[in-house]
């Protein structure tokens, strides 16, 4: 049986290639274990036979040329740059970068006022590499290579329409009105922008990430907080259970609280914590709630009546194309914060999200509500396939891990999703040898319309790996992005794997 998509990367020779096999793709074949770790450790070999990344943590090559560009127009001896998409986001990585370094550095336009480049001490580029990691108020490749061809428009009479029925489409999805609906160049800036609100709020106060997050999202409440000392600008709950609700509680008792942030359910181990108690506890003690529900899928849970804020990566299931990088953010107006924060909003949001983007996004999504069914039970078949292997010892997926917390929030008709994570038996042994021998797209991403994995503790959290399995993530884990091919293919190319790493 031949895969049914033109996309599949997982041979060694496909390494560095796009997935999609297209210009503008989000994700990279990294297709062996040893190249995961080698794109880690900077290893030459794997980062010069790249041709693009996931564009938070890997400069696309047009969006460097543009970089190069503004330094040859405009930088000093010993300053190199970075491009953002505005004035005020440059002035936020300037500000951070000083902080964080001492460094001298500055700002100016290029290309109109579109585009603002901080210019720094080459030292002090890998700190504000960071803040467009963690931030994600990236400027993407499509308007790099707009502006390098002399075609920079950021917002056209056709993408402002397009961002409206995009904005339509995620109000339609969340059952709220487009006016509470914003859009963002990625689904970290999203709630990066979330988190500055609340600090206008209560700048001095300590956040809680409640769950095991996504790394940025707790990257984001550890290094861009004012609170002094940082180690007191967010209380972890790793583990998110029931217990860790009771200390919350005893938190929020004693001291005004910045926010919550949660994920529903949790990235990688696909948990899902007792949200609706989060979100009485956040009435009856004054704090705002976010809740993440990118891998709910769009389609398959209702979390917005619990949060003051959802925010979503769009670049996931409701794009599903994986050649854009987008967010959105959805205020509850039955929320006691509304008010203010709809009011906080006007003054700090910005429409930085690229035209030529949103006209590819709202393509993509038109068939969001089709899709996200067929991968639901895709995975829900492949996982219980996996289960029942024995030489399986874990599958985390939201049917199998706090499955009752998930169900409180399913819509009619909704799912458990498409992500799932798996750990084999003798993970040490045998992990490297079954990844490398899964014939499917591998790289970073996921809610992709086709099957794509990556090893995802090492992507994440390579340099913390001790303080991963510390908080139940297995260096040895495997997270499986499932798509919308035949569901006898996938399950083959997981059964010739297992087969093979067991010979």
């Amino acid at each position: 049986m031949t895969s049914p998509t033109n996309v599949t990367r997982w041979r060694g020779e496909d390494l560095g290639h796009p997935i999609p096999e297209e210009r503008h793709a989000v994700s990279v074949c990294l297709p062996r274990w040893r190249d995961n770790v080698g794109y880690e450790e900077g290893d030459p070999a794997v980062t010069g036979a790249m041709q693009c990344g996931y564009p938070r943590f890997f400069f696309h090559p047009d969006t460097a040329r543009l970089f190069a560009e503004c330094e040859r127009r405009l930088a000093r001896p010993g300053e190199c740059a970075i491009a953002f998409p505005s004035e005020r986001v440059a002035r936020r990585c300037a500000e951070f970068v000083r902080r964080e370094t001492g460094a001298d550095v500055r700002t100016a336009a290029c290309w109109s006022d579109s585009v603002h480049a901080v210019f720094m001490p080459v030292a002090a580029r890998e700190t504000a590499k960071a803040f467009w990691q963690h931030t994600g108020e990236i400027l993407p490749s499509r308007q790099a290579a707009a502006l390098l061809e002399g075609r920079g428009q950021l917002n056209s009479s056709e993408s402002v329409r397009e961002k409206q029925l995009i904005r339509e489409r995620v109000a339609s999805l969340q059952g709220c009105s487009a006016d509470d609906v914003y859009l963002f160049p990625s689904g970290m800036a999203a709630i990066f922008t979330a988190y500055r609100l609340f600090q206008r709020l209560r700048p001095e106060s300590r956040s809680i990430q409640f769950g095991f997050p996504y790394v940025d999202n707790l990257k984001i409440q550890q290094r861009l907080s004012r609170v002094k000392p940082v180690d007191r600008a967010v209380s972890f709950f790793p583990r998110g259970a029931e217990s860790d609700i009771d200390e919350v509680a005893r938190l929020a008792a004693a001291e005004s609280l910045l926010g919550l942030f949660v994920e529903l359910p949790g990235n990688p181990l696909l948990g899902s914590p007792n949200v609706a108690r989060l979100s009485e506890l956040s009435l009856r003690r004054d704090f705002p709630l976010l809740i993440d529900d990118t891998l709910a899928a769009c389609v398959n849970l209702d979390t917005l009546p619990v949060a003051d804020v959802v925010a979503t990566s769009l670049t996931k299931y409701f794009s599903g194309a994986g050649n854009v990088l987008a967010g959105s953010l959805v205020l509850n107006r039955e929320r006691p914060y509304y008010e203010r924060l709809k009011t906080l909003l006007a003054d700090e949001f910005e429409d930085i999200f690229y035209g030529e983007e949103a006209i590819v996004l709202e393509r993509n999504s038109r068939d969001v509500a089709e899709r996200v069914p067929k991968i639901n039970a895709n995975a829900a078949r492949l996982c219980e396939f996996l289960a029942e292997r024995p030489e399986v010892a874990n599958v985390f997926y939201p049917a199998r891990v706090d499955r009752a917390n998930y169900e409180r929030h399913l819509r009619p008709g909704g799912g458990f999703g498409g992500l799932f994570s798996v750990v084999l038996r003798d993970a040490a042994a045998k992990t490297e040898r079954f990844y490398d021998a899964l014939q499917i797209s591998k790289g970073p991403n996921l809610g992709t319309s086709f099957t794509l994995c990556c090893p995802f503790t090492i992507l994440a959290h390579y340099r913390e790996l001790d303080f991963a399995e510390s908080c139940g993530i297995s260096r040895h884990l495997i997270r499986v992005s499932v798509g919308t091919e035949d569901s006898d293919w996938q399950i083959e190319r997981f059964a010739e794997a297992l087969r093979e790493c067991h010979h």
